[in-house]
């Protein structure tokens, strides 16, 4: 009989919590007899016996364990795993590991140098929160670095966290400072000082996301090289001997070759096509992990079921062995018979037995515990870590296409459905991974058994899972339309938040209600700041601003959409310097409340909309539009509300100009156009400038500072051509018959040598929104260049640009060889020679534009009996004596408007 293991004769009659302090002692003296003696240095380690077992390996009660077998404080530990034995060249068998430390000191060198799918992969797992350059040129550091032991999930490792991090900045900005200053590597040393700068900013106080996301990559990045190697191996390739399994590092000159074969604009096709395989092999990858996590979750219940099972035949075989016991004790009350000896040893065989049994389902028993323990934790860092790649770089990706589209990006690539399956099905692993985790500690209060030194890490994974719940329902709580950036007072807007959790954690069945306010962007600040006050306050009045969510079947979708508010009244901040009403920025505030689990968990939620900015009258429109194109393009990830740059590259101001220009147009804008526009940007006139991709823009260059000798800014000139062109010039500027961008001079010297006849359409450089015809032709002393006066959007609601042109008869080749008609007959607009008269009576006049001093003949310059339309008009009745007579200080023709029905010619100016 075991010293440990003594059974009273009244253990049948003592209650419940006497049994578990007699299963705790039993469990205690059991791992005392074994001497092992458990760290409790380290936090939140786990007691794991010395040796490993293979899934079928039983633990018999007659085990001899070494008595000096210790547990050094600093040996890692991989519980629960088989490792067959290997036999060495001396015969002798041991077990084959590989260390981390030793598999990652190659580790980025290997993948380097993977197949292109496996690259894929690879780059999938980096991204704006942690860059592969940073990765790249700080391998052999990040590499020793960050150690197998490192916790980033424990908060008390936050203070070294912010040692590291901070000794990886400072690392950075070595390397960084070391580049020389070669057009090779200029690129790459702004991206490493950018990420510097999002290091500060973006974890300044939660360096411990920072760790958990580089141990993420290094995990990811370990995995496929893994991977890449296993499927190389069973290929049939030798890797050789374990010197040369590492693989030759790539140079950095070669990186850098690499990185800047990818933003060339040539390569733009392939990159939407790498793009798009990129997309799917993250989606592909995300759906992989998500099974992998459902099939762990999955065993994970079976292994509760088990215990529960182990722990009640315990209790059955423990009750047997009481019973023996007492028939034992009473057996020793009675005389010495032969009788009473035989039955006496046979309950003495029947004791050992059953004791035997129970030190094996003590030991089952607490495996299994120490194994569930192991796996739960296992699964939820998983989870944590896959998790924090959809919200932290699906959703923020879907985010950040979303605010580009408020600048015209043509589509948003992610799909938000499919996050929100992502979202689904993690919400789900990580609520049945919390209610395991429950199980497990009902399970351990059922019944007792923890060895000494045992440190219980459940109580720690079930406040880490109910934090995961909470950051995924705030998380996700979206807006997936949008309010208009740009809000009038007193005008009817919608919106539309939505839930991407809310079908799987059933918060629909207490349907959630939804209040829309609008905040300043000091409010958005303080809210930001966790001010739980500022979510009572408001700079504005928004009418039809509350309403419950709604759970579509069909769709799997919560969410609500608002269709009728409107800003009532808006309170503004007193104003500084040179700021106006259109450089304010405000944001709408939209609140709510889940309970999840049947009021189990109550989450307060809130999401703030695109900063908007709030005008009273149309005239405030452009440079509202100025304020918020420049925050879409340029407000960075984690900035305070709302911050922008106060000077960009003009490369990025010219990516989002032509953004703009396609979207609200339909054609994009040339290499031509953009010189052009960065030559009036910079003011620069005649300099010879021919790149400004490298210069930066300010602010007050780009909507403040008016052009020069011109009362408006850039933006105004820019804003009123895009919208001339998207309301009257959109069929011929998609057409490519509009050159617009084109100087005066120039547009002089390109014509001058061509064929009389020959025009070309620009757009004005003293009149806003205004399009110029240059043509060539006789001008009474000979040919010559001339410039028809601007016609503007008031002149083409009265008249088209088509049937401008098919009056001016005299311009037949449109630049540089290309005849008018075969341009612009599609949008000629047919006339009638007999037009029925109108229900009142009246016959509509047709007004034909025509030149004061150019011949006079159109497409009705006849009626259908060959005689004249009408007589010549004198020249100097309605019209200016000379074309230098107008206000413009550009020389130009004045362009008179005829009506053939009434025989009168008349000047209007345009």
């Amino acid at each position: 009989m075991p010293p440990w293991l003594t059974i009273s004769p009244a253990m049948d009659k003592q209650s419940t919590s006497s049994a578990l302090d007699l299963y705790c002692q039993f469990a205690q003296d059991f791992f005392s007899d074994l001497n092992i003696q458990c760290p409790n240095s380290t936090p939140n380690t786990q007691c794991y016996p010395n040796t490993q077992l293979a899934s079928d390996t039983q633990w018999a009660p007659d085990t001899q364990w070494a008595p000096d077998t210790q547990w050094a404080p600093d040996t890692q530990f991989q519980p629960f795993q088989y490792f067959p034995p290997d036999t060495n060249a001396g015969g002798s068998s041991k077990r084959s590991t590989v260390s981390e430390e030793a598999a990652a000191m190659s580790l980025w060198a290997k993948a380097q140098h993977l197949g292109e799918e496996a690259l894929q992969q690879v780059r999938a797992a980096y991204g704006d929160h942690f860059p592969i350059e940073v990765r790249h040129f700080l391998a052999g550091w990040l590499e020793e670095k960050m150690w197998p032991d490192f916790d980033p999930e424990n908060p008390s490792y936050e203070h070294y966290a912010a040692e590291l991090v901070q000794a990886m900045i400072n690392e950075l900005e070595n390397k960084a400072s070391t580049m020389a200053n070669t057009d090779e590597l200029f690129l790459v040393k702004m991206k490493l000082n950018d990420s510097i700068t999002m290091f500060k900013t973006r974890y300044a106080n939660n360096n411990l996301a920072l760790v958990r996301i580089i141990k993420h990559c290094l995990s990811s990045d370990l995995k496929i090289v893994q991977q890449y190697e296993s499927t190389w191996n069973s290929a049939g390739t030798s890797t050789g001997d374990s010197n040369s399994s590492s693989l030759p590092q790539a140079s950095a000159s070669r990186m850098m070759e690499h990185q800047q074969q990818i933003i060339q604009p040539q390569q733009q096709p392939q990159m939407m096509h790498n793009l798009g395989s990129a997309l799917e092999a993250t989606n592909a990858e995300i759906t992989t992990q998500i099974e992998y996590l459902r099939s762990r979750t999955q065993k994970t219940a079976e292994d509760c079921r088990h215990i529960e099972q182990q722990q009640e035949s315990f209790a059955i075989k423990y009750h047997e062995c009481t019973k023996v016991n007492a028939q034992l004790q009473h057996l020793a009350t009675q005389p010495r018979t032969p009788i009473n000896l035989a039955a006496e040893a046979k309950w003495k065989q029947q004791k050992e037995l059953l004791e035997n049994m129970l030190s094996q389902f003590v030991a089952s028993v607490l495996q299994m515990r120490l194994q569930l323990s192991d796996q739960l934790k296992e699964t939820i860092s998983l989870l944590n870590a896959l998790q924090m790649r959809v919200l932290d770089e699906e959703l923020i990706h879907w985010k950040r296409e979303q605010q580009l589209a408020g600048n015209g990006a043509s589509h948003v690539q992610t799909n938000l459905d499919s996050i929100q399956d992502w979202c689904d099905a993690l919400a789900e692993l990580v609520w049945t991974n919390r209610q395991q985790v429950k199980e497990a500690e009902r399970l351990a209060a059922k019944l007792a058994l923890e060895p000494p030194g045992f440190v219980n890490i459940l109580p720690n994974l079930l406040n880490q899972a109910t934090q995961m719940l909470s950051s995924l329902v705030t998380s996700t709580f979206i807006i997936e339309k949008q309010p208009p950036q740009v809000m009038k007072t007193n005008t009817r807007f919608s919106s539309t938040v939505r839930l991407l959790v809310g079908g799987k954690l059933n918060v629909h069945m207490n349907p959630p209600q939804v209040k829309v306010s609008i905040i300043s962007e000091s409010q958005a600040n303080s809210l930001l700041k966790n001010d739980k006050n500022v979510k009572g306050d408001s700079s504005g009045e928004i009418l039809n601003n509350t309403g419950s969510m709604e759970y579509h079947q069909a769709t799997r979708q919560l969410s609500v959409s608002f269709r009728n508010m409107q800003l009532k009244k808006i309170k503004r901040a007193e104003k500084k310097g040179t700021e106006s009403v259109m450089d304010e920025k405000f944001a709408l505030l939209f609140q709510s409340q889940f309970n999840v689990g049947g009021g189990e968990l109550v989450f307060q939620v809130w999401t703030l909309s695109l900063p908007v900015v709030v005008i009273v009258h149309g005239n405030q429109e452009p440079h509202a539009w100025a304020t918020v194109t420049w925050d879409n393009a340029f407000a960075e990830a984690g900035r305070p509300p709302f911050t922008v740059p106060e000077k960009v590259p003009w490369h990025a101001v010219a990516e989002a100009l032509n953004m703009k220009f396609k979207s609200s147009t339909g054609r994009a804008l040339t290499e031509d156009n953009l010189r052009f526009l960065g030559e009036k940007a910079f003011r620069a006139g005649n300099s010879n400038i021919q790149d400004y991709s490298s210069m930066l823009l300010t602010w007050a260059q780009f909507c403040k500072e008016p052009l020069q000798e011109r009362n408006f800014t850039f933006w105004e000139w820019f804003y009123s051509v895009m919208k001339v062109t998207r309301e009257h010039l959109r069929g011929p500027w998609t057409d490519g018959s509009i050159l617009g961008f084109v100087r005066k001079k120039q547009a002089e010297e390109m014509i001058s040598s061509c064929p009389l006849g020959t025009f070309l359409l620009r757009f004005s450089d003293s009149e806003l929104g205004g399009v110029v015809i240059a043509w060539y032709g006789n001008q009474g002393n000979g040919p010559a260049v001339s410039m028809l006066h601007p016609f503007t959007s008031k002149d083409f609601s009265i008249r088209s640009l088509g049937d401008r042109l098919s009056d001016l008869q005299y311009l037949t080749t449109l630049y540089p060889d290309t005849p008018k008609d075969n341009a612009f007959s599609k949008y000629y607009n047919p006339f009638r020679d007999n037009q029925p008269p109108q229900k009142n009576g009246y016959v509509m006049p047709v007004l034909v534009t025509h030149v004061p001093g150019m011949p006079r003949f159109s497409r009705w310059d006849r009626l259908p009996n060959g005689m004249p339309s009408y007589p010549s008009t004198p020249q100097n009745m309605f019209q200016p004596q000379s074309p230098e007579g107008s206000v413009r200080d550009t020389p130009s023709v004045v362009s008179g408007v005829e009506n053939p029905a009434s025989g009168m010619s008349t000047v209007m100016e345009l």
